[in-house]
């Protein structure tokens, strides 16, 4: 279509005019159906019914007399007229609709078969009525010329069959059914009758079926129609799950043979396909006499005269394996190990210079066989690593396993990046093997594949930093030195693309990392990124799953200045924002340090924070705001926090009586309301709310022992260097005072054991702390050892009780100590939780003046 020009450079030549005319009768064609779609006056007077006609009177008038339209409608409300009047409904409007379904069009039989089995499902009627009213006019409708209309009536009778007394399905389907299996049926009355002998199987007695469907099942497996014997071929499996082991043996098991050995392809795949999901029912003699033999002709014919049954060999063959270990000797257990080497790198070889010539006689129909080949193999790796056995998997498979992860391929990648975790899983302590696997994954051009494998992300770093060789929190990076890289790598990938979803899973699952990764990593690579995502982001659910990372990462932060900075950073770009956006998000990111970290902390550094909110001058954030009012209320500790409350009530009232918009106004009434009732609800409630307490003590008791944990930390820092200082002096002092008297050094001989016995007990004191400190750690940071979600048990309870009161009682005696103000003052971080470093050195330096009082006094009275 030309463009259309502006009057001031219309050009009037010919060329253009013609240009013009045809783009005004491209318009006309384009608006002459939307003229013939409307409906002429008398259409309408047609289609309108009387108002004042009940339902079930509108219904028989509008399949009698309405048009196709009106009656597809009517037969796709019948569940709804099931519901409300069945007797009517059974009575008047289901033979207007049996009269009907003779003559309707394919669109009313499908409904008619999808309302039928709702209204089986609903049980709008008993079985019984069902069975006389419904299943006559689905037998009817059953070989309708239509395969599409036969085959969903075909799915409603085999859910009525489900439903339905033995005597019924006697009575009704199964006798008719002799006459409509014989070969002078036409074929779709065969085929039905093959799937509902499939289903009778598991209906009567397996006399019964040995008596009256068995000779019917010989027959149809012999029919002169493929379609007829492929359709029972598959129905086998379920016939010998109703007649038992024995009678599977004798009857079934030879028609399976024969069947594997028809001329039709199709017979011979659905053959192949029921003899493997039946290897469970056959004993080792079959399984070596007649199934291996079999199978082995399937693979030997596969490459060269049947690759029909290609796709199909590929898929089953992992369960073939395993179903035939047993019996395998080595030689044929190397021929299925090398056969499956061969389909897993089938068509990829002209990428490595073979068969150029036979390049461009490749079909597509091939290349898409082969990389459905590729794609089962990768399904079924996990089941040939049992196979072969995870010992022998470095020596044995893994090339393969390199190959599928770099397949060129999305599918196959993207089944590799699905089964990643069983296959850690069954390498367990040689999951070392496939570090590098596990970074080219993470780094797939394709987000399908990194969506697929970050499901089971946080279990499979699990594995490989604690299931491998090297075990143990010091060398988790040592383990993966490229994961980090390729972490971030598919973060930025998922951020640049327009599938949030997989982004967003991407950031919940990357709260793993604090069990995986240092603190430090998390805090320069990490981190800080999840705070520019949630400040630049323009989805919702990613802003918030970022928001719910940073949590995590701050929760599990081991230095004080880098938490300190962080929570910071919150409060001035989020919450003192000048967006108002970031403001919300400020609000949704405090829920998250409710749910994570203790009360106190919450009351420490976010209360008044959020507090502040309510003069904002966006209507939305105050709202918010009121909404999450009473959890804020929670995290207040009576009498501790009586000056917060104040504070919160004087939020309230102000809000109460300042607030201009209406419903902002109406949820701070209902919020003030509810706060005011909540002191009765605490009372009725005292079990879970004391759950909760347990919860939030425990949760305050692993921050004090990451504090003590970070000051016994810098305090062996410390230690370090000022040892390495003493030896220097002493080491000077010595060359320097190596002329003096003799009674000099003596007096330094008796001085020095008690000044090292002193020091040495404060060491061992130290050291025990920091063991303890470090256990918490490890145990803090472990998934299996500690769940914030989860509620800790009452031993937890009376174990933070007596920490709590150990830690009060060296608090009281630190504060005596003016070293200790100073730095708590400096820093107030520490304030809450003072170091036991001043305590430990005027005890030590007390014990060394008593020691050495009385030292002295032993030496006068021997004088």
């Amino acid at each position: 279509m030309h463009p259309i020009i502006f009057f001031s450079k219309m050009d009037f030549s010919q060329s253009n005019l013609f240009g013009y005319i045809e783009d005004l009768q491209e318009l006309t064609i384009i608006e002459r159906p939307v003229r013939r779609s409307l409906k002429t006056p008398e259409e309408i007077e047609r289609l309108t019914v009387d108002e004042e006609l009940s339902d079930i009177e509108r219904a028989v008038y509008l399949l009698s007399s309405g048009q196709d339209i009106q009656g597809t409608s009517v037969v796709a409300n019948l569940p709804v007229l099931m519901r409300q009047n069945p007797a009517e409904t059974l009575r008047r409007v289901l033979p207007k609709i049996r009269e009907v379904l003779h003559v309707a069009g394919v669109e009313m039989q499908l409904t008619a078969a999808v309302s039928f089995l709702t209204v089986l499902q609903e049980e709008s009627v008993s079985i019984h009525t069902y069975s006389h009213s419904f299943l006559h006019i689905i037998l009817q409708n059953l070989e309708h010329r239509d395969a599409g209309v036969s085959n969903a009536w075909l799915e409603t009778l085999l859910a009525v069959i489900e439903a339905l007394p033995k005597e019924t399905i006697r009575h009704e389907i199964l006798n008719p059914l002799v006459s409509k299996a014989q070969l002078s049926q036409t074929l779709q009355s065969r085929l039905v009758s093959c799937k509902i002998m499939g289903k009778l199987a598991n209906k009567f007695e397996a006399h019964i079926i040995k008596r009256e469907i068995l000779p019917l099942v010989k027959s149809l497996c012999h029919d002169v129609e493929y379609e007829v014997r492929t359709c029972m071929c598959r129905q086998l499996e379920h016939i010998a799950q109703g007649i038992g082991t024995e009678l599977t043996k004798t009857v079934v098991l030879p028609e399976l043979v024969e069947l594997a050995r028809d001329e039709g392809s199709s017979v011979r795949l659905a053959a192949f396909e029921t003899l493997v999901n039946l290897l469970d029912m056959f004993d080792a003699d079959d399984r070596s006499q007649t199934v291996l033999p079999l199978v082995k002709s399937f693979c030997e014919k596969s490459f060269k005269a049947d690759e029909s049954i290609l796709v199909s060999l590929s898929f089953h063959l992992g369960k073939l394996c395993n179903g035939l270990y047993g019996i395998f000797t080595p030689e044929q257990h190397l021929r299925f190990l090398e056969f499956y080497k061969k389909l897993s790198t089938l068509g990829l070889q002209q990428e490595n210079g073979h068969n150029d010539n036979q390049l461009q006689l490749q079909t597509l129909e091939q290349e898409k066989k082969y990389i459905s080949v590729r794609k089962n193999c990768a399904y079924n790796f996990p089941a040939m690593i049992v196979f072969v056995d995870p010992k022998n998997f470095h020596l044995e498979l893994y090339s393969i396993f390199f190959c599928l992860c770099h397949d060129p391929e999305v599918p196959v990648r993207y089944t590799m990046a699905i089964s990643f975790y069983e296959v850690a899983k069954l390498l367990n302590s040689g999951v070392y093997t496939i570090h590098k696997e596990l970074v080219t994954l993470l780094q797939d051009e394709s987000l399908e594949v990194l969506d697929a494998l970050v499901g089971h992300l946080p279990e499979i770093l699990e594995l490989m930093t604690n299931g491998g060789e090297n075990s143990g929190s010091e060398s988790k990076l040592l383990s993966i030195p490229d994961l980090i890289p390729a972490l971030t790598t598919a973060e930025q990938r998922a951020a640049t693309s327009l599938k949030w979803r997989t982004h967003e899973k991407l950031l919940q699952k990357y709260a793993c990392l604090p069990h995986i990764i240092s603190s430090d990593q998390i805090y320069y690579r990490f981190l800080h990124r999840m705070l520019t995502i949630i400040l630049t982001n323009n989805v919702l659910p990613v802003q918030k799953a970022a928001a719910r990372t940073l949590c995590v990462y701050l929760r599990y932060n081991r230095k004080q200045e880098q938490r300190h900075e962080v929570i910071q950073k919150l409060i001035e770009q989020l919450g003192q924002g000048k967006s108002y956006w970031n403001r919300l998000r400020f609000l949704d990111t405090c829920e998250f340090i409710m749910e994570l970290f203790s009360k106190s902390f919450f009351c420490k550094y976010f209360f008044l924070p959020v507090l502040e909110l309510t003069h904002d001058p966006v209507a939305n954030v105050r709202m918010k705001l009121c909404y999450l009012l009473p959890k804020v209320k929670s995290t207040l500790k009576i009498p501790t926090d009586k000056h917060l409350l104040q504070q919160l009530e004087l939020c309230i009232r102000k809000l109460l009586c300042q607030e201009k918009d209406k419903d902002v106004l109406t949820i701070v009434k209902r919020v003030s309301i509810f706060l005011f009732q909540q002191h009765f609800v605490l009372k009725l409630f005292q079990k879970r709310f004391y759950e909760n307490d347990l919860l939030d003590q425990e949760k305050e008791r692993q921050e004090h022992l990451l504090l003590e944990m970070e000051q016994l930390e810098k305090e062996k820092q410390q230690n370090e260097g000022r040892s390495t200082n003493v030896n220097d002096k002493i080491f000077e002092k010595k060359r320097r005072d190596s002329k003096t008297s003799s009674v000099l050094a003596k007096s330094i001989t008796l001085s020095v054991p008690v000044s090292s016995s002193g020091t040495s007990a404060g060491k061992e004191d130290k050291k025990s702390k920091l063991v303890r400190s470090q256990s918490f750690s490890t145990q803090a940071l472990h998934p299996k050892y500690s769940n914030i979600d989860k509620c800790p048990n009452k031993s937890s309870a009376t174990g933070y009780t007596s920490s709590v009161s150990g830690m009060g009682k060296s608090c009281m005696l630190s504060f005596s100590d003016d070293s200790f103000r100073t730095h708590s003052t400096g820093n107030s971080g520490n304030a809450a939780f003072p170091s036991s470093s001043s305590s430990r050195n005027l005890f030590n330096s007390a014990d060394q003046k008593s020691n050495g009082n009385k030292e002295s006094q032993s030496r006068k009275m021997s004088m």
